[in-house]
């Protein structure tokens, strides 16, 4: 049954089998569950992955660091201040219990070494190698939602097209049987 023939599952028609009937109720069930489904599952993802972001960011703090190994060189390096221009580099800092410790981070391309940047620590102390920018829990978020939704919608999709292929095997084997019958009251007929 095409889309554009399904019709609402308590119309009655004379020639509409319990197939057709069950088939427009799936369609309807379907689209009300992509409707719903779909947006909630998006919300909650999007939602989930934001909180997790943010509950993470929280815990991190800023600290001067000096640049202690000279970064690569970057041809064509975006200078916006966006992280996709950055460069990674070697950086020493001193912890708050008099500490000095290495690693490795993004900083904004042109340093040297010498020069004084800022890094992220996590809430244990461990340097943040590749911090990004504020707005990247938010694009974050709203990727993971728009799959989560997409994915639903999908799923639901699938689901029903699933029911709709077990509805035309039955609905096959209802006309070959149906058939038979015909064919073996025609041949009585005949004899």
């Amino acid at each position: 049954m095409t889309p554009w023939k399904l019709h609402p599952p308590w119309r009655r028609e004379p020639l509409r089998r319990g197939t057709d009937v069950v088939q427009s109720w799936m369609a309807l069930a379907t689209g009300l569950a992509i409707a719903v489904a779909a947006p909630v599952a998006g919300v909650v993802a999007g939602q989930a992955v934001h909180t997790t972001s943010q509950h993470q960011r929280a815990g991190w703090h800023t600290v001067t660091a000096v640049v202690a190994k000279e970064p690569p060189a970057r041809v064509g390096v975006d200078t916006s201040g966006g992280s996709a221009g950055r460069v990674h580099a070697w950086v020493r800092w001193t912890a708050p219990d008099r500490t000095v410790h290495t690693g490795e981070t993004t900083v904004a391309p042109g340093v040297r070494v010498g020069d004084r940047t800022t890094v992220w620590l996590d809430r244990n102390g461990a340097l943040v190698r590749d911090p990004g920018s504020p707005g990247d829990p938010l694009a974050l978020s709203i990727v993971a939602g728009t799959v989560a939704a997409s994915g639903t919608g999908f799923l639901l999709f699938g689901a029903d097209k699933a029911g709709v292929r077990l509805l035309n095997r039955r609905r096959s084997a209802q006309w070959e049987k149906e058939w038979a019958e015909l064919d073996s009251q025609g041949r009585r007929h005949w004899q």
